[in-house]
């Protein structure tokens, strides 16, 4: 017995040393991957060579502007080479070019740039260079991004390896390997003028934050608001540089940071009595439950309708308006399901799994249709955890029927 013991222990050493060095490799290879694609971005002292003139060819798919829009942004292309050139929207209205005759430079580390005019300044060679290399190394920039991700990952499940179990932490680490992979699969495209490889970080941090706030959820620990307050930081600056999900963002905003510090506050009041750990957790009527669904109803029609006559524009979506107005009104209904989500959470009911579900699968149709492939990971860790953490309450509902009557 004593050396069975003995060997489970070194066991455990065995592993805790593994995971220590995938740790701090993972570490090393992301500053090594940030390093030197920084040292390549910020390479270009200025100094170019002009090479000649070469025509573009223009891409209406990127194209998609009314009487709204002030400045319109035409891209012309050949091969590796790409020229974006903006327009007043009179201008754009009357723009009949099918080609555009460009001046290309080469810089002195042997990168081609295009220019619609001749004698750029300095800074335009600079900016222009920047935009070329953040184009070129999007995949190094990922992957170093991803890297870091996974390392902050590894970190959490090392210092609490006592608080989850096996299989949390397998899930875990699970979905955060498969973000990095589809990061690195689907890199995102520059929006409103952000590049692709800030909004991938924040796409791989909202990720990380949620599954871990998910996680804590099922697990009924109240530590869990401490990180949705980081998560919904994180989505907000999502939709404030897409310019998109605005019920979303409002309703995270005015709803969800205030109801995290209540709902903890709530929970602390609830501790088990037997596991201060876990909190004390219940369930909803029938009839409850019709007029929430009533509720939801009413606020997606209502609120749908009212963010779709805003005069708010993003290139995130093409400028397809009618796409638009369908993520409008579908981000309604999530964001009502949201805040009934967030009032379960508060109480302490079991149906704030179900309402996750609805949220997963409305929010996996808005990442489809504005090919955030990345995020579906994220709604795979939901769909996956719901069912995990429904699974855990109604258990713990079922061995506490008469344990606590007071949802305050």
């Amino acid at each position: 017995m004593i050396s069975l013991i003995k060997k489970n222990i070194e066991k455990n050493k065995t592993i805790r040393y593994a995971e220590m060095i995938v740790t701090a490799v993972l570490l090393l290879l992301s500053l090594f991957l940030f390093a030197s694609g920084s040292a390549k971005l910020n390479s270009c002292d200025g100094e170019v060579e002009y090479l000649g003139t070469v025509r573009l060819e223009r891409q209406y798919d990127a194209e998609d502007y009314d009487e709204d829009s002030t400045v319109c942004d035409v891209l012309y292309v050949k091969d590796d080479q790409q020229l974006i050139v903006s327009y007043p929207y009179e201008e754009y209205l009357v723009l009949q070019t099918e080609e555009i005759e460009a001046y290309e430079y080469m810089t002195s580390n042997g990168i081609r740039l295009c220019f619609d005019h001749q004698g750029p300044s300095q800074k335009e060679i600079i900016e222009i260079y920047k935009q070329v290399i953040t184009r070129q190394e999007t995949t190094r920039f990922d992957a170093a991004t991803s890297s870091l991700i996974l390392v902050i990952s590894l970190l959490v499940v090392l210092l609490f390896s006592a608080f989850f179990t096996t299989y949390e932490k397998c899930w875990f680490m699970g979905i955060m390997i498969l973000a990095t992979i589809f990061a690195i699969l689907f890199p995102e495209e520059s929006a409103n003028g952000i590049n692709g490889i800030t909004i991938m970080l924040l796409y791989l941090l909202d990720t990380f934050l949620n599954i871990l706030c998910e996680l804590l959820i099922s697990k009924q620990s109240r530590y869990n608001f401490l990180v949705s307050i980081l998560v919904e930081i994180t989505e907000i600056l999502i939709c404030v540089i897409l310019r998109y999900r605005f019920a979303t963002m409002v309703v995270t905003l005015f709803f969800w940071l205030p109801i995290d510090i209540l709902s903890f506050i709530n929970w602390a009041r609830h501790k088990d009595d037997e596991q201060e750990e876990l909190t004390k957790v219940r369930k909803l009527s029938g009839f409850q439950e019709l007029m929430v669904i009533l509720c939801i109803i009413i606020w997606t029609v209502v609120v749908g309708y009212l963010i779709s006559g805003l005069n708010i524009r993003t290139d995130f979506f093409g400028h397809n308006r009618n796409l638009e107005t369908l993520i409008n009104y579908i981000d309604a209904c999530a964001s009502a399901v949201g805040i009934a989500n967030g009032l379960f959470i508060f109480f302490r009911l079991r149906e704030q799994w179900l309402a996750w579900y609805i949220c997963a699968l409305l929010e996996s149709v808005i990442n489809i249709l504005s090919g955030q492939y990345v995020l579906l990971i994220l709604k795979l860790g939901y769909f996956t955890n719901t069912t995990y953490g429904y699974i855990r309450w109604s258990r713990y509902i079922r061995e506490h029927r008469s344990n606590d009557a007071s949802m305050f």
